[in-house]
């Protein structure tokens, strides 16, 4: 037991101490350190600890910048328990229970545990088999160790486990959960956070969750059992974990899940030159089998970020949505003379597209793929012409189905549903709500999440989608046209939807609550010049979806914003939507004069809405 009770120094010298504070009982709490760091499974962390706690209570008088710096950063790691909800855990990696480690992960492995065997009893119990769950693992920092950790806590509770083979994308994992009629998943990932952060995504099935969301991830009640089961489990050191006894499964998983996005497949010619690329993540291997066997042969990964690397190393943030995540991919297709650009975020379940687009060019300063006119397609541009292109198989096979899209995003799919009389469904953000809509056939997130395939995925997929997008493109290419001309199709049959977003990232996880409440108590009067028509709080419930933290706002010319704080990342984001009326006959030149119009509007609204929310 590590000895905490001696060697405090008096209230005088600890007054003297810019990091202490007499409300609280300095004493307790380093003992409360100490005593996590004796039940702490990893001796790293328990280093880790051990120095920030001597710093801590370091009696010399000279260090008390260090002290006070130490001292803030055990408070941090010790404000409580890492959060379980929704989207699992996710937090920076590092000791304590407010970060992702393995005592964290082991203890959340044993609350699952328990949670399957109260839901489903104990093997023999009635004739029940064993609760069985599959566990996949990416290649960031740490993940395959706390995936075995997961692995060796679940089977000494009595776990049937299935480990997949390697770190793979996390739509093989969902895939897995299906296929394998496994009662729950974990796939430890942090998608496309930065190279600090780890995270811990359960998804529920076979017998547990039997109806739409059968393998999708949590949803209430699901995640507060998980929670309540994790914080009745007790110290790490003392969950039991075997030292073998689960079952590591072979690379027919793997191929299984390529042949069911293959079947996706429209097996027409292929014309199309195609630059891909993983940003460092576990999607390049997967995504250059499916695409060869689709029978594209001219594809182009971009090299320096082909192999997993957990560092990141070429992008400041692996995400294809952060500025110049995508620059050296765009450099790639330009020299190349691509005709697409194929982005995986690091866990694959995302996917990018960039395409030519000579309207965007300047043409002017240093050239570069973007000033030629290189540019990123937003998601909701990228969910419609899915979506349309979904319907349509749909629709001219006599089927029916529902697309569906978060709150978010962009209102044009509600309208691609009704000229292909399909159903439409609106839910809140995240895929966990979009994956169990009834008789889905299509669902999308504007963060570039797609779901094509929902009968063997549920869940957003971003290898399957970029199938599906390269087969258009090449459908669109052997009638000389491109994926820009479908967007224009899209215009002139619903209206120009213009679609951007505004966020702001913070350190100081209290501002996002200040941003959200000093929204509510001052919304905008204009936006662009138009009229704020109608100011909605979501956290009320809006339009039959249940109350999420969020705020929507509608002008008079049919502009929208809708902001809320993310659930993954520390940001407020704004959700921007222009609208303009289309002849059904615009040419060339009116649809680019009407996104010249939208974009202005846009940028206004923009700049507008940086002034209400005070960033």
């Amino acid at each position: 037991m590590t000895d905490r009770t001696t060697g405090y120094r008096d209230a005088a010298d600890a007054a003297d101490d810019p990091a202490f504070d007499p409300g609280t009982d300095r004493s307790a709490f380093l003992e409360r350190v100490a005593a996590w760091i004796d039940d702490d499974v990893d001796a790293g962390d328990q280093d880790e600890l051990r120095r920030l706690l001597d710093l801590a209570d370091s009696p010399d008088p000279r260090k008390h910048d260090v002290r006070a710096a130490a001292l803030a950063e055990l408070q941090d790691r010790f404000s409580g328990p890492l959060e379980f909800g929704t989207a699992g855990l996710r937090g920076r990696m590092a000791a304590g229970p407010h970060r992702m480690n393995r005592a964290v992960v082991i203890r959340a492995a044993a609350g699952l545990g328990a949670f399957l065997l109260d839901a489903l009893g104990p093997a023999g119990a009635g004739g029940a088999s064993r609760p069985r769950v599959v566990v996949g693992f990416d290649a960031r920092h740490r993940s395959r160790t706390f995936a075995v950790d997961s692995a060796a806590v679940l089977t000494a509770a009595g776990v049937e486990v299935l480990v997949l083979p390697s770190a793979l994308p996390t739509p093989v994992l969902a895939f897995a959960v299906r296929r394998l009629g496994a009662d729950a998943g974990v796939m430890v990932t942090a998608s496309h956070n930065p190279p600090a952060d780890n995270g811990y995504k359960v998804y529920l099935g076979g017998r547990v969750v039997t109806d739409s969301g059968q393998g999708a991830q949590i949803v209430p009640p699901y995640d507060a059992r998980i929670a309540a089961a994790i914080a009745a489990v007790g110290p790490a050191r003392a969950v039991p974990r075997a030292g073998s006894g689960w079952t590591v499964l072979g690379h027919d998983v793997v191929d299984a899940y390529v042949r069911s996005v293959l079947a996706l497949s429209d097996g027409a010619p292929r014309r199309l030159k195609v630059v891909t690329t993983a940003l460092h993540g576990v999607g390049g291997e997967t995504v250059a089998h499916v695409l060869r066997d689709a029978g594209f042969t001219t594809v182009v990964p971009v090299e320096e970020q082909l192999d997993p690397n957990p560092d990141f190393p070429s992008v400041a943030f692996p995400n294809p949505e952060e500025p110049g995540a995508m620059d050296l991919a765009l450099a790639v297709a330009q020299d190349a003379g691509a005709d697409v650009v194929l982005a995986n975020d690091p866990d694959a379940d995302r996917c990018a597209v960039a395409v030519f687009d000579p309207r965007v060019g300047t043409y002017q300063g240093a050239e570069t793929a973007r000033s030629n006119g290189w540019r990123m397609l937003h998601g909701d541009e990228v969910g419609a012409l899915l979506g349309d292109d979904v319907a349509r198989r749909v629709a001219a096979s006599g089927g029916q189905g529902v697309l569906a899209c978060s709150v978010v995003s962009s209102r044009l799919l509600g309208k691609i549903a009704a000229a292909h009389g399909l159903g439409f469904a609106t839910t809140l953000t995240g895929f966990k709500w979009i994956s169990r809509v009834d008789g889905l056939v299509f669902g999308y997130e504007e963060a570039l999440g797609y779901c094509v395939d929902p009968a063997h995925v549920r869940d957003k997929d971003g290898i399957s989608a970029a199938l599906l997008v390269a087969q258009l493109a090449n459908r669109l290419k052997a009638e000389g046209r491109t994926l820009v001309d479908a967007l224009d199709d899209l215009a002139r049959q619903h209206g120009l939807h213009v679609s951007d977003q505004l966020s702001a990232r913070f350190t100081d996880l209290d501002r996002i609550g200040d941003t959200m409440a000093h929204l509510r108590s001052a919304p905008p009067r204009t936006l662009a010049g138009a009229g704020v028509s109608d100011v909605a709080d979501l956290s009320a419930g809006l339009d039959g979806l249940p109350p999420t933290d969020g705020v929507r706002i509608l002008t008079a010319d049919g502009t929208r914003v809708i902001v809320r704080p993310s659930g993954t990342e520390p940001k407020v984001k704004c959700y921007l939507e222009v609208v303009l009326p289309v002849a059904p006959d615009a040419s060339h030149d009116d649809l680019t004069a009407a996104r010249a119009t939208a974009r202005d509007r846009l940028d206004r609204v923009k700049a507008d809405m940086q002034r209400a929310l005070g960033l």
